[in-house]
């Protein structure tokens, strides 16, 4: 028997479960699962992430989980008990594993790979936390790093950002929206712009040294050195290197790498380089003998330098290959730095172009703590540790340094009795008090141990060396006194013995006799004679003597002070502990000096304050400890230090510095009655602020009132313990006093700004932490009144602007933030005063951010109260600051927004954070709330304020830019509050708002802010993965079908209202009712019945319902809303609402019923044709396909819906899409439609679409121009010419010689253009689309194509099945049968079609030019013909001709007609018309290479064998005439040859040879010797270029005749533009009822297609460039387009399909005559003959009740 389950709700699959038993769910391993029920070893349950499908499994497969059960029963939710990082991850990675995928098939393989390695990560990271063996902070630091790769997915993917709080998700039920809104807020800066690191470092490691001749050992010192300042700013680091130039301990990585420490963000400029110095250590003279000297001496070799700011644009470890320049002379070698920085290019040259120094630089931001963590894989090897020069910009606290660094700068020596200057080498010895060597504390520079004596750089041969050669001793504290530096000054001798002779010693102490160490500076020292090292060896015997010139008294060691020898050095302490400040050891020890104390105090300002905060503890006690000495006599000097030093700490750099100081006064301060002495010296400070002159001194006492109340606090906390709590009211009093003179001071008003108002500015800001000092010792309700005296007695009215508004607001929300506003008790007394203020500043609109940020701080708090108490407070703020808040919201979102940065939101802050306490406070309101809130409204007017302002505020709200678009969450809660608050508000409108005058703008206001908020982007849920979709399915519902259930329910109880709002709801319920929610439309769409029958018994018909759900609809469906679902179910209104009886009975009784059902038929037609005009729209391309609908859905507009801005509106897009296709004649008919609704008069039209606003006549005026223009570049000249006669003759009706001088001459250039350039004649097919898959548009139709230049059947066959890559084609020219009409498939069936111009003049004279005759054989055209194989008896597969005899007139036609063409291209050939040979050698390849393969043959053995001639004597004449036509064919295309090889191309040749052969074999073929041409048929070509090509040319088969169809005669071409278009402005249909039929006899092999012209719409074609070789193409004719009659006009479509390559441009469908086997409708083809010209020929509607009779004439 199956159980639910109680403990067992979750688990992990261990093993894969295949579910082969009955009711199994399969399952995989990692699948989470929920469980439901258990029945003997079974469970029942389902996979997370798929929970519409439940099934059995074993429960040996699952490894349950503790989970926590939410709503349980059926729609429980099982949320896993384990940490919250844990649950995300495991969330995030379900969601991104899915995504990923998608990347790898959208081919985004950068993102897909580097989400693949953080997802490696995040199960990296995710593995340790589960193992549980990490340390509290090494946890916190993992999560922090999990967090963060999570957010950097969620925005790569575009998920939603997750609101956080310790690093865990935050359930946005449980706390405030206004912490929420903060949460998220914190969330978006962190993830926009990353913190600014106030600290840098810079990683470097040396590599190697490139050179192609070292031979020696080298060492190579770095450092960052600042040129502007012309310094080091950090220690050296020092790498020795091999003689390959590699670092000589690989193995030791310190000594290879190193971190430039505490780099402030000021030395990250372009003018501070890291510097490298490099030495060699060898002979004292490169390329010297080695016999010379074997001693090795440590000499310059060169300098390489970067910029740092060069490493700023890095963000990973980078290789640097540094040049190395050597110093031209040895002498400038201590700056050869700076003058390659400086580019003084005199002093320096490059070593070579194969040399350099091979580094590797990575600057990193952060402290060091923060780096060590962030750069784990740099410190898991030794790094050595380069420190700064001095102390960094921010002093830590703890810090221990005693690091003295010794430059040696200089020295001034004599030759000593040498000819040539010295090679002095100094030599550097650290002795101790004793005497004793120092071991291992003298150090070149980090990267090498520490050794016992450094020795210098040899300068050669000078006597004023300068080595500006840095080392650094780090002494310990203990050993720095007593401590001397010796310097031994040796010459280096470069003869055989190579030996170093001491000459001269220096020393220097460390400690000076006062105490002090070697102050820092450039120090002269005395160069002591000595040759023997002997001599040195008891420190004691010259450590008498003067070591430094400044140290000399007048008048002593005379001898030694006009030396002229000299070495100087530079010294420079960083020491925490050792202080170089004479007044600060002075102060420290004010015991030894008593009467110096005065002083000592004076000079407590002038000290710097690194050597204050260094002995910051020493400093204080020494402070308290004269206080308590002498308070009267010391009291104010002491008091003074105080503040200096506490206000000392409000340095940037110190600030690190105040937790020092608040542990010095919990611990280590002692001062039990300094609380008296503090508190009179501030009273008596604060007593002379309105009377002195300067207030300086006072505001830098009260900028300091935060420390000195804790210093007074601690002590008086200390008295009590010491005494039980003695003069508990003395001290009340005091405070009371001081507090007195505090309000006294406050509440002095100023005219305008005055110094007194910046000191009462300087109070405010630290009084908040003065109240929390308070709290130690004094009740909260004592501290809130002391508080409320305090803000209160502050002078109301001040100058806008006043300073004083913003400090005194900044003063309210700390104290807000405060523990004195958490507390209950409290915060019943500040919350008035707080209110009054917010009031006052809100209806001023002033200081909104601060205003802003306490309305958040209080609501928060309010939030996170107990619930006993909230409801007052939330009453009391709503009562408050409800109608402020409304309209600050209104106020702050109507202002223009700044533009967005990098660095905030995409909103002003204070927006957000108004509106999440506007939320905040409207989720807090039950519904006795609500009432008590809309009770306040005594009168109507005021309530219709109130509920206009606040549907104004919740439309804001859901604007899609309110909040960023990840805010998700955000949007849900807000969406949240609003329903709720539109469903309390609802009752309100009911019972107010439904008697007396209705009250319309309320009405409108709410039911438009509903269908906003159905309409919200984020609640389309349909647009969600599923388990985002889940979630909020879970949390909050489809929040869209609550509101829309409230919606009908209002409309329902509005009763005779309904007419008020029925013309201006209809568009919005339509957008509604679009939404994809089933359930939603279900409710809305039968408010569309309510609305006809309101309108019905209102005016006795619905047409303004039916007009407005028309307009809309076209907008709504063209921004992609509603499916084929919306039709299907809007049409089911007809049947009456199955699902609403009452509706039913109603309906059935009314009278109006037909003319509904027919509103709603052409409502769904509309609608039929939007969804195919968007599908074919979304795909993009400008093909057929998107044409056709075009045109289908603009004669819909005209013919069934009479909308003439619709049709208007679909022309233009129509005409856009033309022109995008470079359809330039079918564009200009697409315009000639909106032409033709104009008239030549002046009646004024209105701005409309891109037409500025302007008479009929002119907007007439500009369309002909712009369709001459379009006929000009489609080559439709003769278009062009109607066109412009007609503007003559307007210009000339109006006088207007200018432009009808520019008219005529723009018409005589398009006759110029007739005669001289060429234009192609185009091949035409005819196209069945068959089949249900088909758009309807196509849908069983047929139409006639007009190909692309020289596009043959084959390849037009290829572009049709590549436009339609599921359709079949069909391989026979019959007409289908209905299986294939009703098939679910997609047939084409496509085959050529030849035109048949009409017997026109033109076509019959002689004499008229062939570039005239060109046009009007292929334009113009009503009829054509196909032909199609027929069959009588037994078909022979070898040659069907044999069984069927085709007439032979069609066999002569088709070779006159190949030969007239031929004539006509050898003609233009040979008069130098044609621009390019390439139509002459296509037509010559089709003809010959069509006779070889049997095509001429065929004909011979078909018609010239003896039986056929026996058989049919009476066919004689046509047989002798046949033969001849072949004769002359093979005669001109043998002419035609010799032309082609006189123009033909050199590339072409070989084709041209091919050509010839085949002639040859051609004429083989046919028995026909070159003797054998008649005399008539030898004749040349030439006299026929300008008449008729051939003498006796035999006329066109009489189309009605025995064997050709029969052709009902049509209407005589369109004489464009005249009577045969209509023109009107109307657009009421005047269609003609004359139809073209096409017949097809059964014994014909011929079938001709008779096309008639309808008179509105044009065909639409375009103009595409064809071969690359041909310039130019012929053009489409004027023609007209189908017009249905009123009868009919249901029942027709016109569509029009012609994209650049691909079906079609023109689809004009007509009905079908059932009486006859093919029919058709259409117009002239036009364009140019690589445009694909469609049209219809076949096909009835399938919704046409009964077949239409066709007129024949």
């Amino acid at each position: 028997m199956w159980i639910p389950t109680e403990h067992e709700k979750y688990g992990v699959v261990l093993a894969n479960f295949r579910g082969m038993v009955q009711h199994g769910l399969p399952l995989e391993i990692g699948d989470t699962v929920q469980i439901l029920e258990k029945c003997e070893g079974w469970y029942r349950g389902f996979i997370t992430k798929n929970p519409n499908v439940k099934g059995i499994f074993p429960s040996s497969y699952i490894h349950l989980k503790n989970a926590h059960v939410k709503n349980k029963g059926q729609f429980e939710t099982v949320i896993p008990t384990e940490d919250s990082v844990i649950t995300e991850i495991t969330m995030t990675l379900r969601d991104w594993g899915t995504m990923w995928k998608q990347l790898y098939m959208r081919n985004e393989g950068d993102l897909f790979h580097r989400l693949w390695h953080v997802m490696n990560e995040i199960l990296e990271l995710r593995q340790q936390v589960l193992v549980g063996h990490l340390t509290h902070d090494r946890l916190s630091d993992i999560k922090q790093h999990i967090t963060t790769r999570l957010d950097w997915g969620n925005e790569q993917l575009g998920l939603d950002l997750v609101p956080r709080r310790d690093f865990g998700m935050v359930d946005p039920d449980e706390i405030s929206i206004t912490e929420l809104y903060r949460l998220m807020e914190r969330c978006h800066r962190r993830r926009e712009a990353s913190p600014q690191a106030s600290m840098h470092h810079l990683f470097l490691q040396m590599k190697s040294m490139m050179s192609s001749n070292l031979g020696e050992e080298l060492e190579v010192f770095f450092s960052v050195y600042d040129s502007r300042e012309m310094r080091p700013i950090s220690e050296r680091f020092f790498v020795r290197l091999n003689k390959q130039g590699l670092p000589k301990s690989p193995e030791k990585t310190e000594r290879q790498c190193t971190l430039f420490v505490d780099l402030g963000s000021s030395d990250l400029r372009k003018d501070v380089y890291v510097v490298a110095h490099i030495f060699r250590i060898g002979r004292m003279v490169a390329g010297e003998k080695k016999s010379v000297s074997n001693t090795q001496y440590k000499r310059p070799y060169g300098c390489a330098v970067i910029s740092v700011a060069d490493l700023l644009t890095a963000d990973f470890k980078d290789d640097h290959l540094l040049k190395i320049y050597s110093c031209n002379a040895e002498s400038e070698w201590y700056q050869i730095h700076d003058s390659i920085i400086r580019k003084v290019s005199s002093r320096y040259s490059h070593i070579g172009s194969n040399t350099g120094l091979n580094v590797s630089l990575q600057l990193l931001h952060g402290d060091m703590e923060q780096i060590r963590k962030d750069y784990m894989r740099l410190f898991t090897r030794n790094v050595s540790i380069s420190k700064r020069l001095g102390f960094s910009d921010i002093i830590i606290p703890g810090e221990i340094r005693n690091d003295l660094y010794v430059t040696l700068e200089r020295g001034e020596f004599e030759k000593g009795g040498k000819s040539v200057a010295r090679n002095v080498e100094v030599t550097v010895y650290l002795l101790g008090g004793d005497g004793q060597l120092l071991k291992g504390l003298v150090c070149c520079g980090s990267g090498e141990p520490g050794v016992d004596e450094h020795r210098s750089y040899v300068l050669y041969h000078s006597n004023s060396p300068r080595w500006a050669e840095q080392i650094k001793l780090p002494i310990p504290l203990e050993m720095f006194h007593g401590t001397h530096l010796r310097f031994e000054l040796r010459h280096c001798s470069t003869k055989e013995k190579g030996e170093k002779k001491l000459f001269g010693f220096s020393f220097v102490p460390l400690m000076q006799d006062d105490g002090r160490p070697l102050p820092d500076g450039t120090h002269e020292l005395i160069v002591h004679k000595c040759e023997e090292t002997a001599d040195l060896q008891d420190p004691a015997r010259y450590l008498k003597l003067p070591f430094s010139k400044a140290s000399l008294q007048p008048g002593n060691n005379q001898t030694i002070k006009n030396s002229k020898e000299s070495f100087w050095i530079q010294s420079s302490l960083c020491s925490t502990k050792l202080t170089q400040n004479g007044d600060m050891l002075d102060l420290l020890k004010w015991r030894v000096h008593p009467d110096r104390i005065i002083d000592c105090l004076s000079k407590l300002k002038d000290i710097d304050g690194t050597e204050i905060v260094k002995f910051l503890q020493d400093t204080l006690d020494t402070l308290f400890g004269i206080l308590d000495e002498s308070p009267q006599r010391y009291g104010l000097k002491v008091f003074d230090c105080l503040v200096h030093v506490i206000n000392l700490l409000q340095d940037s750099k110190f600030q690190l510095f105040k937790p020092v100081v608040d542990n010095y006064i919990e611990i280590h301060f002692a001062g039990a009655l300094s609380y008296r002495d503090l508190i009179r010296v501030l009273k008596w400070y604060v007593d002379r602020i309105i009377d002195a002159e300067h207030q300086e001194q006072i505001q830098q006492v009260l900028k300091a009132s935060e420390y000195l109340f804790k210093y007074i606090v601690q002590s008086r906390r200390l008295y009590v313990a010491a005494t039980g709590g003695q003069n508990e009211e003395e001290f009340c009093c005091s405070v009371h006093e001081l507090f007195k003179s505090i309000h006294l001071f406050l509440s002095h008003e100023s005219k305008g700004i005055s110094p007194i108002t910046h000191t009462q500015a300087v109070f405010l800001r630290s009084f908040p932490t003065v109240c929390c000092e308070l709290l130690k010792i004094f009740s909260m309700r004592e501290v809130a009144n002391l508080a409320c005296d305090t803000l209160s007695s502050l002078p109301a009215l001040t100058h806008t602007d006043c300073p004083l508004q913003a400090v005194k607001l900044q003063c309210m929300a700390k104290t807000v933030e405060s523990p004195l506003y958490v507390n209950p008790e409290s915060r019943c007394v500040l919350l008035p005063v707080v209110l009054r203020l917010l009031h006052t500043h809100l209806q001023e609109q002033r200081e909104l951010v601060l205003c802003a940020n306490i309305l958040t701080s209080m609501l928060t708090l309010n939030t996170a109260a107990t619930e006993c108490g909230v409801s007052e407070e939330v009453n009391l703020v709503m009562e408050s600051l409800s109608g402020v808040l409304l309209r600050t919201v209104l106020e702050v979102t109507n202002r223009p927004q700044p533009a967005a940065t990098s660095l905030r939101l995409p909103y002003q802050d204070v927006t957000g954070e108004f509106v999440a306490c506007l939320l905040t406070l409207l989720r807090q309101l039950k519904d006795k709330e609500y009432q008590q809130l809309l009770s306040r409204f005594p009168t109507k007017d005021e309530l219709t304020s109130f509920l206009l302002q606040l549907f104004t505020v919740f439309r804001i709200l859901i604007r899609p830019d309110m909040f960023p678009k990840d805010w998700t969450v955000m949007r849900l809660v807000a969406n949240n509050v609003i329903i709720t608050t539109i469903l309390y508000l609802s009752d309100t409108l009911r019972n107010n708002f439904l008697n007396e005058k209705f009250d319309f703008k309320v009405w409108e206001s709410y039911f438009y802010l509903c269908i906003i908020f159905i309409n919200q982007p984020c609640l389309q849920l349909e647009m969600f993965p599923p388990s985002k979709r889940k979630k909020v399915l879970e949390k909050y519902g489809d929040m869209r079908v609550m509101i829309g259930c409230e919606i009908f329910s209002m409309w329902q109880h509005l009763g005779d209202y309904k007419l008020n709002l029925i013309p201006t709801l209809i568009g919005p319920f339509m957008e509604v009712t679009l939404v994809p929610q089933m359930d939603l439309r279900n409710v809305l769409i039968p408010v569309f019945h309510d609305m006809m029958d309101c309108e019905q018994r209102r005016s006795g018909n619905f047409k303004q319902v039916e007009a407005k759900l028309i307009d809309k609809l076209d907008g709504l469906m063209s921004e992609g809303k509603g499916d084929e679902t919306y039709r299907e179910l809007f049409n089911n209104i007809i049947p009456l609402f199955g699902p609403y009886p009452s509706l039913l009975k109603k309906i059935e009784r009314e009278t109006w019923r037909e003319s509904g059902i027919s509103h709603i038929a052409t409502v769904t037609r509309l609608m039929e044709r939007l969804l195919d005009y968007r599908d074919c729209m979304k795909i993009g391309e400008v093909d057929g396909k998107t044409m056709g609908c075009t045109v289908n859905l603009l004669n819909f507009y005209k013919t069934e819906l009479n909308k003439e801005e619709m049709y208007i509106r679909y022309i233009h897009k129509l005409y856009e899409l033309h022109l995008k296709a470079q359809n330039y004649t079918e564009a200009s008919y697409t315009l000639l439609l909106y032409d033709e609704l104009l008239e030549w008069t002046e009646r004024p039209l209105r701005e409309f679409l891109t037409y500025p606003m302007q008479s009929e006549w002119q907007r007439k005026e500009c369309l002909h121009l712009t369709i001459i223009h379009n006929f000009d570049r489609g080559k439709c000249w003769e278009n062009c010419i109607i066109l412009c006669r007609e503007l003559a003759n307007q210009y000339e009706a109006y006088y207007d010689y200018r432009n009808l001088s520019k008219m005529r001459m723009m018409e005589a250039s398009f006759y110029d253009k007739i005669m001289n350039q060429q234009r192609l004649e185009p091949e035409f097919f005819r196209v069945g689309f068959y089949g249900k898959k088909f758009p309807f548009f196509l849908r069983n139709k047929e139409f006639v194509c007009r190909g692309n230049d020289y596009e043959r059947l084959e390849a037009f066959q290829q572009r049709m099945l590549s436009e339609f890559p599921h359709a079949i084609a069909m391989q026979h020219a019959n007409l289908p049968d209905q299986t294939i009409h009703q098939a679910d498939a997609q047939y084409l069936q496509i085959y050529a079609v030849s035109p048949v111009p009409e017997n026109q003049d033109v076509l019959q004279r002689d004499g008229v030019p062939n570039n005239i005759k060109s046009f009007y054989k292929v334009n113009h055209i009503w009829r054509f013909r196909y032909d199609r194989p027929f069959h009588k008896g037994t078909k022979d597969k070898e040659n069907e001709f044999k069984v069927e005899m085709t007439p032979l007139e069609n066999a002569s036609e088709v070779i006159e007609n190949k030969t007239l063409q031929l004539r006509t291209l050898i003609a233009q050939c040979q008069m130098r018309q044609m621009l390019n040979i390439n139509p002459l050698t296509m037509c010559l390849n089709g003809v010959i290479d069509a006779a070889v393969n049997g095509g001429l043959a065929r004909y011979q053995e078909a018609f010239f064998a003896k039986d056929y001639m026996a058989n049919h004597p009476e066919d004689g004449e046509k047989i002798t005439r046949l033969r001849e036509l072949m004769f002359e064919q093979a005669h001109i295309l043998e002419f035609g040859l010799a032309v082609h090889e006189k123009f033909v191309p050199q590339d072409m040749k070989p084709l041209h040879k091919k050509l010839v052969d085949q002639f040859h074999v051609m004429r083989s073929s046919l028995g026909i010797q070159p003797q054998e041409f008649p005399a008539y048929v030898r004749v040349s070509p030439l006299h026929f270029a300008n008449g008729s090509p051939r003498t006796c040319r035999t006329p066109v088969p009489n189309a009605i005749s025995p064997e050709g169809g029969r052709i009902v005669a049509r209407r005589s071409p369109l004489s464009y533009p005249a009577v045969n278009r209509y023109s009107s402005s109307s657009l009421s249909s005047q269609a003609s009822n004359e139809v073209s039929n096409i017949t097809g006899q059964s014994e014909s092999s011929d079938e001709v297609f008779n096309m008639q012209p309808s008179p509105s719409t044009s065909s639409l074609s375009s103009n595409h460039s064809g071969s690359q070789n041909v310039n130019s193409s012929a053009p489409s004719s004027n023609r007209a387009s189908p017009l249905p009659s009123d009868k009919h006009k249901h029942s027709r479509d016109n569509a029009c399909l012609s994209p650049r390559d691909r079906l079609c441009s023109g689809i004009f469908p007509s009905p079908l005559d059932p009486t006859q086997k093919m029919t058709t409708d259409n117009p002239s083809l036009t364009g140019k003959p690589q445009l694909n010209r469609v049209q219809r020929i076949n096909s009835e509607p399938r919704h046409r009740p009964t077949p239409r009779k066709v007129s024949q004439l």
